[in-house]
C-alpha cells in the first residue's frame, strides 16, 4: 500500500494538471471526481492502520471530509464552477499536505539560534519552504501568475522579498498641522478628483479633506485615464510624502497612497496603520494591502522553518539576532523601532540578512578562488631579451609602484596556476604599459594575448597605443571590433586562429563563437565593472587557462575590493610618473549642475579642453534624461554656444568618430 505522502502526490498530479495555465486543460479532463474520491479511501485506509489515535489523526480525517464534499458532484458542474471547486480544492490539498506531516512527524518546535536542528527536521523545514506560492492561504492560480512574474514562486521566495522602504504611520498628522518641506502622513476623503491643464503638462489632481484642512496630491507623470479610475468623490484615503506648497496650498507630489476600505476587521487594518508600515515593489495587479496581508501570513507560518547554517560562534562574535527575528521584522518591525534605520537598510534585522547575503558571497568566492589556484595554466619565462628591449624603448621610466606591481604580475605569470589579478590605478597612473609588459611576456614565450575594452573608442585607443610599441617589437597588432566590415573581419579571424598575430585588442566581439585563438595564454580586462564574470569567463575559455589581468581606473578600497573581486588578487598602482597631476573626484547633486557648468567654463577659458561621458546614447523610456545626442545639442545652444562641443559614441561611423577625435586632440 502507497504511504500518505505518496498518495497526495497522486492526488495533486490531476489538480495541478487542471489548474495549469489559467484551466487551459480542465475542460479535457474527465472523471476526476472518481478519481480523488477513489485515492481519499486510501487515504482513510493507511491513517486507519496507525495504532495511536489523537487529535492529529482526528484533524486529518475532517480535512479528507472536507476534500471528498469539494469534489461530490464535479464531473457534472459547468467549468466556471469546477473552477471554483479546484481552487478550493488546492487548498484544501495544501491542509492535507500540512496535516500529514503533523502524523508523521512530531510537532516542529521553533528554535533559538543556539539549537542545531537535526537533519530529519531541517529536510521538513526544506519541504516548507519549498511549497509553491499557490499554497499560501489566500494566494490562488492568477495571484500566483503574478507573484511569479515577480520571481516569487515558493514560500522561500516571499520571506526575503525584502520591502523597498518602510512609511512610519505610527503618527498620521493633521493636515492643518502639517508644515512645507516636511515628510507627513494624513488621511482624508477624496473632494476632487480631476486631470487639470498648466500651460503644455497636464496634471492629475487629488484633494482631500480631513475636517482640519485641504491638501492637494499632484501627479505630473504617469497615466492619469488609470489615475481617475481609481479615485472617486468620497473616497478614504492615505497619502504620504513632502509636503510642499503652490500659491499657499499644501501639495504632495506622487505621493504614496492607498484607499482604505472601512470593510477592514481590526486586525487586518493593525498591517496598514499605527505602525512602521513595509511597502513592497510594485507587483502589477497587486495593491500593497494585498501583498501585506499575504506577508503577514508568510511570516506567521512559516518564518519558523527558516534555518541558517552560519555557525553558532560566528553569529555570536558578530552580535547577529536570530535568522527568524531578523525576517519578522525586516516585513513588520516592531513599533520601537527607527524608521529611518529601516529605510536606510541600516536596521539589526537588515544587517543579519545581509551577513548572511555576504557570507555565502564570500564564501562561493573563496571557493572558486581555491579552484583557481589547483587549474593548471602556462608558466612564462618572464624578463626576457623583447621584455628588456620594450622597457629601452619606453621614452621614461617606470614608476615604483608601476615596478612593484609587475613584480607581482611576473611572479604570478611564473607559476604552473593561472594568474587571476586585479589591476587598479587611476586614470594616468600607467595601467596600460604595465598591461603591455605582460603581453609582451607572453608573446615572447609563444603565446597570443588578447586585450578586451567595453567600447568601440576605448578599443581603437588601446590598439593606436599598442601598435605603435608592438611595431617596434616586432609583434602584430589586430583590432576587432563588431564595426568592422564583415570581410576584413574574416580576414582577422582567419589570421588569429593561423597564429600570425600576437595581440589582440577588441570588444565585445572577442567572446563570439567565431573568434578562435590560436594559443591564448593572457586575457587583459579594461574596466570589469562594465562586463561582468560571464563575458571574463567567456574570453577565458578561448584558451586552456590563460592568465588573466583585469584593470580598473575605479577607486575602490581594498576590503571592497576584495568583496567584488574576491576571487583576484589585488595590485594598486599608487604612484603617479612625474609630470602627472593628481586626479580630485567630486560629487555633484542635480541641483548643483549650473555650479558644474561653470567649472566647465573657466577651463576652457583657461585654454583647457573638457569631456562629459553621457551614460545614453538614445532615448530611453525607463528614464527621463536626456540621450547624448540631445544633451551635446542642448549643450551647445543652451549652456556654451562660445565654445565647440563635439559628439563621440559608438554608433556613430568610424570615420566620423576618427575626425571628432583628431578635432579633440587638435584643440579644435
Amino acid at each position: 500500500m502507497d504511504s500518505l505522502k505518496e498518495i497526495i502526490e497522486k492526488i495533486e498530479e490531476p489538480l495541478l494538471f487542471s489548474s495549469k495555465d489559467s484551466y487551459k486543460y480542465l475542460p479535457l479532463v474527465k472523471n476526476l471526481e472518481i478519481t480523488i474520491l477513489n485515492f481519499s479511501r486510501q487515504l482513510r485506509a493507511v491513517i486507519n492502520m496507525y495504532e495511536e489515535q489523537d487529535l492529529r489523526q482526528s484533524i486529518f480525517r475532517q480535512t479528507i471530509d472536507a476534500f471528498d464534499d469539494t469534489f461530490a458532484g464535479f464531473d457534472n458542474l459547468s467549468l466556471q464552477d469546477k473552477i471554483k471547486r479546484l481552487e478550493k480544492g488546492n487548498l484544501i490539498l495544501y491542509k492535507l499536505k500540512e496535516s500529514a506531516e503533523t502524523v508523521l512527524h512530531n510537532t516542529f518546535e521553533m528554535r533559538s539560534q543556539t539549537e542545531v536542528p537535526e537533519i530529519r527536521d531541517v529536510r521538513f523545514s526544506f519541504e516548507k519552504l519549498a511549497l509553491p506560492v499557490r499554497f499560501i492561504k489566500g494566494v490562488g492560480p492568477k495571484i500566483s501568475a503574478l507573484l511569479e512574474k515577480k520571481g516569487l514562486r515558493s514560500v522561500e521566495d516571499m520571506l526575503y522579498f525584502v520591502p523597498r522602504r518602510y512609511e512610519d504611520r505610527r503618527y498620521v498628522s493633521d493636515i492643518k498641522s502639517v508644515t512645507y518641506g516636511s515628510r507627513a502622513t494624513v488621511i482624508g476623503n477624496i473632494v476632487k478628483a480631476d486631470t487639470k491643464i498648466y500651460g503644455h503638462k497636464r496634471v492629475f489632481e487629488v484633494t482631500i479633506d480631513d475636517g482640519s484642512g485641504l491638501l492637494t496630491a499632484k501627479w505630473f507623470k504617469g497615466n492619469n485615464l488609470y489615475l481617475k479610475r481609481i479615485f472617486k468623490n468620497g473616497m478614504k484615503v492615505i497619502m504620504s510624502g513632502e509636503v510642499s506648497s503652490y500659491l499657499f496650498s499644501k501639495d504632495i507630489v506622487h505621493p504614496d497612497f492607498e484607499i482604505m476600505d472601512d470593510k477592514e476587521d481590526g486586525d487586518e487594518s493593525l498591517l496598514h496603520f499605527k505602525r512602521i508600515v513595509p511597502v513592497y515593489s510594485e507587483t502589477e495587479g497587486l495593491h500593497q494591502k494585498y501583498i501585506r496581508k499575504i506577508m503577514s501570513q508568510v511570516i506567521d507560518r512559516y518564518v519558523q522553518y527558516i534555518v541558517s547554517p552560519i555557525p553558532m560562534e560566528i553569529c555570536e562574535k558578530r552580535h547577529l539576532y536570530n535568522i527568524q527575528d531578523a525576517l519578522r521584522n525586516v516585513h513588520f518591525p516592531t513599533k520601537n523601532e527607527k524608521v529611518e534605520a529601516y529605510n536606510e537598510m541600516q536596521s539589526w534585522a537588515h544587517r543579519r540578512l545581509i551577513y548572511d547575503e555576504f557570507f555565502f558571497l564570500q564564501l562561493g568566492i573563496a571557493l572558486k578562488r581555491k579552484g583557481n589556484m589547483l587549474d593548471k595554466g602556462v608558466s612564462f619565462n618572464v624578463g626576457g631579451k623583447i621584455s628588456q628591449i620594450f622597457f629601452k624603448i619606453l621614452p621614461y621610466k617606470l614608476t615604483n609602484a608601476q615596478k612593484r606591481v609587475l613584480d607581482e604580475i611576473n611572479a604570478d605569470m611564473e607559476k604552473t596556476s593561472s594568474m587571476n589579478r586585479l589591476l587598479q590605478g587611476d586614470v594616468g597612473s600607467g595601467k596600460t604599459v604595465v598591461a603591455m609588459a605582460a603581453m609582451v611576456t607572453a608573446c615572447e614565450n609563444g603565446y597570443q594575448a588578447a586585450i578586451m575594452a567595453p567600447t568601440e573608442i576605448l578599443a581603437e585607443q588601446h590598439y593606436n597605443v599598442i601598435n605603435n610599441w608592438a611595431g617596434q617589437l616586432g609583434f602584430n597588432v589586430v583590432l576587432l571590433t563588431s564595426g568592422i566590415k564583415s570581410k576584413v573581419r574574416k580576414e582577422i579571424y582567419s589570421k588569429i586562429e593561423k597564429n600570425d598575430v600576437h595581440i589582440i585588442v577588441g570588444t565585445h566581439a572577442l567572446i563570439q563563437e567565431t573568434v578562435k585563438f590560436a594559443k591564448l595564454g593572457l586575457v587583459v580586462v579594461d574596466e570589469q565593472h562594465r562586463f561582468g564574470v560571464i563575458q571574463r569567463a567567456s574570453l577565458r575559455q578561448k584558451g586552456l587557462n590563460p592568465d588573466v589581468l583585469v584593470m580598473t581606473a575605479t577607486p575602490i578600497p581594498r576590503t571592497l575590493a576584495m568583496t567584488v573581486y574576491g576571487d583576484l588578487d589585488v595590485s594598486v598602482i599608487d604612484e603617479f610618473p612625474p609630470g602627472r597631476k593628481e586626479i580630485k573626484t567630486k560629487v555633484f547633486v542635480e541641483g548643483q549642475r549650473n555650479r558644474v557648468y561653470e567649472i566647465i567654463r573657466g577651463e576652457i577659458i583657461k585654454k583647457n579642453q573638457v569631456f562629459i561621458v553621457y551614460p545614453l546614447v538614445e532615448e530611453s523610456e525607463n528614464t527621463d534624461m536626456k540621450d547624448a545626442t540631445k544633451m551635446a545639442d542642448h549643450l551647445q545652444k543652451d549652456i556654451f554656444p562660445d565654445f565647440k562641443v563635439g559628439l563621440v559614441h559608438g554608433r556613430m561611423k568610424s570615420k566620423e568618430k576618427e575626425e571628432v577625435m583628431i578635432g579633440f586632440l587638435n584643440k579644435e
